[in-house]
Protein backbone atom coordinates (compact mmCIF):
# COMPACT_ATOMS: atom_id res chain seq x y z
CA UNK A 1 0.00 0.00 0.00
CA UNK A 2 1.51 3.32 -0.95
CA UNK A 3 2.00 5.74 1.49
CA UNK A 4 -0.61 8.44 0.19
CA UNK A 5 -2.16 9.07 -2.89
CA UNK A 6 -3.02 12.08 -5.62
CA UNK A 7 -5.95 11.06 -7.34
CA UNK A 8 -6.42 12.75 -10.51
CA UNK A 9 -9.33 15.03 -11.21
CA UNK A 10 -10.35 16.84 -14.28
CA UNK A 11 -7.13 18.57 -16.06
CA UNK A 12 -9.08 22.08 -15.50
CA UNK A 13 -9.78 22.05 -11.89
CA UNK A 14 -7.88 23.96 -9.09
CA UNK A 15 -9.46 22.00 -5.99
CA UNK A 16 -7.36 19.57 -3.92
CA UNK A 17 -10.02 17.51 -1.49
CA UNK A 18 -6.96 16.72 0.52
CA UNK A 19 -7.83 13.68 3.04
CA UNK A 20 -5.06 13.60 5.66
CA UNK A 21 -6.29 11.66 8.56
CA UNK A 22 -9.20 8.97 7.25
CA UNK A 23 -6.76 5.79 7.44
CA UNK A 24 -6.04 3.42 10.53
CA UNK A 25 -2.80 1.62 8.69
CA UNK A 26 0.37 1.60 10.78
CA UNK A 27 3.18 -0.60 8.96
CA UNK A 28 4.36 -3.67 11.06
CA UNK A 29 7.84 -1.65 12.18
CA UNK A 30 6.15 1.61 13.28
CA UNK A 31 3.52 -0.61 15.17
CA UNK A 32 6.64 -1.75 17.17
CA UNK A 33 7.39 1.53 18.79
CA UNK A 34 4.03 1.92 19.84
CA UNK A 35 3.27 1.14 23.62
CA UNK A 36 -0.08 0.16 23.56
CA UNK A 37 -1.40 -3.52 23.13
CA UNK A 38 -3.89 -4.32 20.03
CA UNK A 39 -7.34 -3.58 21.55
CA UNK A 40 -6.05 -0.08 23.15
CA UNK A 41 -4.49 0.66 20.05
CA UNK A 42 -7.51 -0.04 18.29
CA UNK A 43 -9.65 1.66 20.84
CA UNK A 44 -7.47 4.92 19.80
CA UNK A 45 -7.87 4.72 16.56
CA UNK A 46 -11.96 4.82 17.24
CA UNK A 47 -10.91 8.01 18.91
CA UNK A 48 -8.24 9.87 16.63
CA UNK A 49 -9.65 8.45 13.12
CA UNK A 50 -11.40 11.37 11.30
CA UNK A 51 -13.77 8.26 9.97
CA UNK A 52 -15.36 7.91 6.43
CA UNK A 53 -13.52 11.41 5.36
CA UNK A 54 -11.97 9.25 2.45
CA UNK A 55 -15.34 7.88 1.22
CA UNK A 56 -17.02 11.29 1.39
CA UNK A 57 -14.40 13.01 -0.75
CA UNK A 58 -14.69 10.57 -3.11
CA UNK A 59 -18.34 10.65 -3.33
CA UNK A 60 -18.08 14.27 -3.65
CA UNK A 61 -15.83 14.21 -6.80
CA UNK A 62 -18.41 11.63 -8.34
CA UNK A 63 -20.89 14.18 -7.87
CA UNK A 64 -19.43 17.40 -8.83
CA UNK A 65 -19.86 19.09 -12.49
CA UNK A 66 -15.84 19.52 -12.89
CA UNK A 67 -14.31 16.61 -10.26
CA UNK A 68 -11.68 18.14 -7.71
CA UNK A 69 -8.20 16.41 -7.72
CA UNK A 70 -8.21 14.25 -4.32
CA UNK A 71 -4.52 14.01 -2.37
CA UNK A 72 -5.15 11.06 0.15
CA UNK A 73 -3.32 9.67 3.26
CA UNK A 74 -3.36 6.28 3.47
CA UNK A 75 -1.45 5.69 6.38
CA UNK A 76 -2.64 6.38 9.92
CA UNK A 77 -2.10 10.01 11.82
CA UNK A 78 -0.24 7.43 14.22
CA UNK A 79 2.43 6.96 11.61
CA UNK A 80 3.29 10.81 11.30
CA UNK A 81 0.43 13.61 11.64
CA UNK A 82 1.19 15.48 7.79
CA UNK A 83 -0.18 18.63 9.20
CA UNK A 84 1.52 19.00 11.79
CA UNK A 85 4.71 21.89 11.65
CA UNK A 86 7.96 19.23 12.46
CA UNK A 87 9.70 21.52 14.43
CA UNK A 88 9.29 23.36 17.86
CA UNK A 89 6.51 26.05 17.08
CA UNK A 90 3.69 23.50 17.22
CA UNK A 91 1.43 24.16 19.72
CA UNK A 92 0.43 20.69 19.71
CA UNK A 93 3.57 19.28 21.05
CA UNK A 94 2.33 20.41 24.18
CA UNK A 95 0.09 17.39 24.54
CA UNK A 96 2.72 15.21 22.74
CA UNK A 97 1.02 15.74 19.19
CA UNK A 98 3.93 16.89 17.14
CA UNK A 99 4.31 15.39 13.65
CA UNK A 100 5.17 12.44 15.39
CA UNK A 101 2.78 11.44 18.44
CA UNK A 102 3.93 10.44 21.94
CA UNK A 103 0.80 10.60 23.56
CA UNK A 104 -3.28 9.89 22.30
CA UNK A 105 -6.17 11.32 22.82
CA UNK A 106 -6.48 10.83 26.42
CA UNK A 107 -2.96 11.68 27.50
CA UNK A 108 -1.75 8.33 27.58
CA UNK A 109 1.75 7.44 26.41
CA UNK A 110 1.62 6.44 22.87
CA UNK A 111 4.78 6.11 22.15
CA UNK A 112 7.94 6.49 24.55
CA UNK A 113 8.53 10.06 25.34
CA UNK A 114 12.11 9.77 24.59
CA UNK A 115 11.56 8.37 21.37
CA UNK A 116 13.32 9.97 18.35
CA UNK A 117 10.69 11.18 15.66
CA UNK A 118 13.35 11.99 13.14
CA UNK A 119 13.30 8.53 11.41
CA UNK A 120 9.71 8.40 10.52
CA UNK A 121 9.68 11.97 10.08
CA UNK A 122 12.20 11.37 7.14
CA UNK A 123 10.33 8.29 6.17
CA UNK A 124 6.79 9.52 6.02
CA UNK A 125 6.49 12.97 6.73
CA UNK A 126 8.91 14.70 4.29
CA UNK A 127 7.85 13.03 1.06
CA UNK A 128 4.63 13.39 1.84
CA UNK A 129 4.99 17.25 2.47
CA UNK A 130 7.04 17.31 -0.94
CA UNK A 131 4.45 15.13 -2.89
CA UNK A 132 1.38 17.88 -1.95
CA UNK A 133 3.47 20.78 -2.51
CA UNK A 134 4.11 19.66 -6.24
CA UNK A 135 0.26 18.76 -6.51
CA UNK A 136 -0.04 22.47 -5.41
CA UNK A 137 2.61 23.55 -7.99
CA UNK A 138 0.77 21.51 -10.78
CA UNK A 139 -2.36 22.69 -9.96
CA UNK A 140 -0.91 26.33 -10.19
CA UNK A 141 0.98 25.63 -13.72
CA UNK A 142 -2.05 24.39 -15.07
CA UNK A 143 -4.98 26.47 -13.98
CA UNK A 144 -2.89 29.61 -12.18
CA UNK A 145 -4.57 29.00 -9.22
CA UNK A 146 -5.23 26.06 -6.26
CA UNK A 147 -7.50 25.59 -3.76
CA UNK A 148 -6.97 23.80 -1.18
CA UNK A 149 -10.18 22.02 0.64
CA UNK A 150 -9.19 19.84 3.78
CA UNK A 151 -11.48 17.28 4.53
CA UNK A 152 -11.60 16.28 8.65
CA UNK A 153 -14.19 15.10 11.32
CA UNK A 154 -13.89 15.78 14.89
CA UNK A 155 -15.99 14.07 18.07
CA UNK A 156 -19.12 15.96 19.28
CA UNK A 157 -17.79 15.40 22.91
CA UNK A 158 -13.87 17.31 23.62
CA UNK A 159 -11.25 14.56 24.23
CA UNK A 160 -8.79 15.33 26.44
CA UNK A 161 -5.85 16.29 23.76
CA UNK A 162 -8.08 19.38 22.67
CA UNK A 163 -6.36 22.94 23.31
CA UNK A 164 -9.66 24.69 22.71
CA UNK A 165 -12.08 21.77 23.09
CA UNK A 166 -14.22 24.26 25.58
CA UNK A 167 -15.81 26.45 22.54
CA UNK A 168 -18.95 25.69 20.05
CA UNK A 169 -19.26 22.27 18.51
CA UNK A 170 -20.82 22.92 15.27
CA UNK A 171 -22.08 20.38 12.75
CA UNK A 172 -19.71 22.16 10.40
CA UNK A 173 -16.43 24.05 11.83
CA UNK A 174 -14.61 25.81 9.26
CA UNK A 175 -11.28 26.41 9.83
CA UNK A 176 -10.11 29.73 7.99
CA UNK A 177 -6.68 31.66 7.82
CA UNK A 178 -6.24 35.30 7.46
CA UNK A 179 -4.05 35.08 4.13
CA UNK A 180 -4.97 31.99 2.38
CA UNK A 181 -9.09 32.26 3.02
CA UNK A 182 -10.65 34.72 0.37
CA UNK A 183 -13.92 35.80 1.93
CA UNK A 184 -15.71 34.55 -1.20
CA UNK A 185 -14.15 30.96 -0.54
CA UNK A 186 -15.70 31.64 2.66
CA UNK A 187 -19.35 33.03 1.75
CA UNK A 188 -19.20 29.58 -0.74
CA UNK A 189 -18.66 26.87 2.09
CA UNK A 190 -21.40 28.09 4.56
CA UNK A 191 -23.59 28.40 1.47
CA UNK A 192 -22.95 24.97 0.78
CA UNK A 193 -23.28 23.28 3.99
CA UNK A 194 -25.72 25.50 6.15
CA UNK A 195 -25.29 25.21 9.86
CA UNK A 196 -21.45 26.39 10.27
CA UNK A 197 -19.17 27.64 12.88
CA UNK A 198 -15.73 29.42 12.27
CA UNK A 199 -12.26 28.56 14.09
CA UNK A 200 -13.85 26.76 16.82
CA UNK A 201 -13.09 23.81 18.22
CA UNK A 202 -10.48 23.78 15.11
CA UNK A 203 -8.63 26.30 13.52
CA UNK A 204 -6.80 27.30 10.70
CA UNK A 205 -5.95 25.19 7.11
CA UNK A 206 -3.18 23.34 5.77
CA UNK A 207 -0.89 25.11 3.24
CA UNK A 208 2.37 23.63 1.89
CA UNK A 209 5.00 25.80 3.61
CA UNK A 210 6.33 26.47 0.11
CA UNK A 211 3.34 28.68 -0.44
CA UNK A 212 2.16 29.87 3.24
CA UNK A 213 1.82 33.46 3.60
CA UNK A 214 3.70 34.05 0.49
CA UNK A 215 1.35 32.99 -2.80
CA UNK A 216 -2.17 34.41 -2.34
CA UNK A 217 -2.79 32.01 -5.43
CA UNK A 218 -3.05 29.59 -2.84
CA UNK A 219 -6.39 29.35 -0.96
CA UNK A 220 -7.39 27.17 1.50
CA UNK A 221 -10.15 25.99 3.99
CA UNK A 222 -10.70 23.32 6.35
CA UNK A 223 -13.76 21.47 6.32
CA UNK A 224 -14.11 19.95 10.08
CA UNK A 225 -17.39 17.61 10.24
CA UNK A 226 -19.13 16.98 13.58
CA UNK A 227 -19.17 12.83 14.03
CA UNK A 228 -22.22 12.36 15.26
CA UNK A 229 -23.79 14.25 12.07
CA UNK A 230 -23.14 11.34 10.03
CA UNK A 231 -21.96 8.16 11.76
CA UNK A 232 -21.69 6.06 15.11
CA UNK A 233 -18.97 7.35 17.29
CA UNK A 234 -17.00 6.24 17.77
CA UNK A 235 -14.99 4.56 15.13
CA UNK A 236 -18.64 3.38 13.80
CA UNK A 237 -20.31 3.07 10.34
CA UNK A 238 -21.43 5.87 8.54
CA UNK A 239 -25.18 6.45 7.89
CA UNK A 240 -27.16 8.60 5.74
CA UNK A 241 -25.65 11.95 6.85
CA UNK A 242 -22.22 11.08 4.65
CA UNK A 243 -24.75 11.44 1.37
CA UNK A 244 -25.85 14.72 2.39
CA UNK A 245 -22.01 16.01 3.65
CA UNK A 246 -20.76 14.37 0.43
CA UNK A 247 -23.70 16.33 -2.04
CA UNK A 248 -22.94 19.53 0.02
CA UNK A 249 -18.63 19.19 -0.55
CA UNK A 250 -19.47 18.85 -3.78
CA UNK A 251 -21.62 21.55 -4.08
CA UNK A 252 -18.54 23.92 -2.67
CA UNK A 253 -16.65 22.20 -5.31
CA UNK A 254 -19.47 23.38 -8.00
CA UNK A 255 -19.08 27.03 -6.46
CA UNK A 256 -15.54 26.93 -6.59
CA UNK A 257 -15.17 26.30 -10.15
CA UNK A 258 -17.66 29.43 -11.18
CA UNK A 259 -16.04 31.43 -9.08
CA UNK A 260 -12.74 31.03 -10.46
CA UNK A 261 -14.24 30.96 -13.92
CA UNK A 262 -15.72 34.53 -13.57
CA UNK A 263 -12.70 35.83 -12.41
CA UNK A 264 -10.80 34.77 -15.17
CA UNK A 265 -13.12 35.92 -17.54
Amino acid sequence: MPSFELLPGAAESPVILHVPHSAREIPAEVRAGIVLDDAALERELDHIVDAHTAELAEEAARLAGVAPWRFVNRLSRLVVDPERFPDGREEMLAVGMGAVYTKTTHREDLRPVDADPGPLVARYFRPYAQSMTEAVAQRLAVTGRAVVIDVHSYPSAPLPYELHGEGPRPPVCLGTDSFHTPPELLAAAREAFGEVGLDSPFSGTYVPLEFYGRDPRVSALMVEIRRDTYMREPGGPAGPGLHRLAQSLATLVNALHRLLAEHSS
